[in-house]
């Protein structure tokens, strides 16, 4: 595999699990928070979270994967991570 996406939850504490042959970095992982909320709030960080993965897949299938060497495209999730 060369890319993977995975969606972990680190108010649940769950663990992003490992995968072999090292795909390239996670284009960002989405904010959670440790303390309790309340729904709405809850209903908010899962639309922020599926806004911002939307965002950067979007972002991820528009990149110009054939003609880009290994470091350019490693640069390229990391800048998109960072949006």
């Amino acid at each position: 595999m060369n890319f993977v996406f995975t969606v972990c939850d680190n108010a649940a504490r769950e663990v992003c699990p490992v995968w072999p042959d090292n795909p390239s970095p996670p284009i960002g992982r989405s904010r959670s928070c440790r303390r309790r909320r309340q729904p709405t709030q809850i209903e908010r960080a899962f639309l922020d979270s599926f806004v911002t993965l939307d965002r950067r897949i979007g972002l991820f299938l528009s990149l110009p994967l054939s003609s880009l060497d290994k470091l350019s495209l490693k640069k390229e999730v990391a800048r998109i991570g960072r949006q």
